[in-house]
């Protein structure tokens, strides 16, 4: 008993050991994490902007300029809103199908960051 005692008590001692480590390590990378900022990406040797996701420490402000129109227009607006809407108060031609596709994906790519919500039936919102 004394034997499996004492192996016992070693093994915990690893234990905390190692959950001190992690939790240096997770510190770092969180610190490192939130030191980063993102960068324009290459893509076939040309510049693509990337959009950050929606956190505390990122402004609207370091999103591209088209984007932020998009988010004033969705703000405006009395309610949810169509990719069309949003199309029609950036000035853009909304006969066309054609020119509301680059405004619909922009709108898309901030939900998924998360600086939008899509609700069902295609109408988007700002998040709360």
């Amino acid at each position: 008993m004394a034997k499996q005692l004492a192996e016992v008590r070693a093994e915990r001692n690893e234990l905390a050991v190692a959950e001190r480590i992690l939790e240096r390590v997770s510190e770092q990378l969180a610190n490192k994490r939130a030191s980063v900022t993102p960068a324009p990406g290459q893509v076939g040797g040309r510049a693509v902007m990337l959009i950050p996701h929606r956190t505390s420490g990122v402004e609207e402000s370091t999103l591209p300029p088209d984007y932020q129109r998009i988010l004033a227009a969705v703000r405006q607006a009395a309610g949810p809103v169509m990719a069309r809407q949003v199309g029609d108060a950036l000035g853009i031609d909304v006969s066309v199908r054609a020119k509301l596709e680059p405004p619909s994906g922009r709108l898309v790519r901030l939900v998924d960051r998360g600086w939008l919500r899509k609700l069902p039936g295609g109408r988007f919102t700002t998040c709360l």
